[in-house]
């Protein structure tokens, strides 16, 4: 018996410790944020990007992969702790997905969605008659 409930107990540490990793939020505002990486050669300097002091001389590989974000969710590492990571972001309204790589910081409690990343989710216009969409995010590998 004393061995089933240590097993159990594990389980549930291994459980837990999971649940604490995959960090997530669920009705956040996302706004969008016209960085226009193509443009400015994805330099995360040239668009003055938070991140960019540590991130900006990553391969350009790495800085394309994804769209980029500014990020202030309520859910998740915040400031230096962000940069580089990904989300997965789901449009609530369309069921639309991206993942997307953290590149900047913000202050509205939610994402800042590069424009074009932003208007790839936002397949049904709402978003962009509204000013903002309402996503789910969660934090996936960027398999870099």
């Amino acid at each position: 018996m004393g061995k089933v409930i240590a097993s159990l107990c594990m389980a549930l540490l291994v459980f837990f410790i999971a649940k604490a990793n995959s960090q997530s939020a669920s009705n956040v505002r996302a706004t969008y944020h016209v960085y226009n990486p193509q443009q400015n050669n994805w330099d995360l300097t040239a668009v003055s990007a938070f991140c960019a002091t540590w991130d900006a001389s990553k391969p350009l590989e790495w800085r394309r992969k994804y769209g980029w974000t500014a990020f202030c969710g309520p859910a998740g590492p915040q400031g230096q702790a962000a940069c580089g990571k990904c989300l997965s972001v789901t449009n609530t309204g369309t069921g639309d997905r991206v993942t997307v790589r953290i590149v900047d910081q913000c202050s509205n409690g939610g994402l800042d969605l590069e424009e074009g990343v932003f208007r790839q989710i936002d397949s049904n216009g709402q978003g962009i008659a509204r000013g903002h969409l309402i996503v789910n995010y969660q934090f996936v590998d960027c398999g870099d």
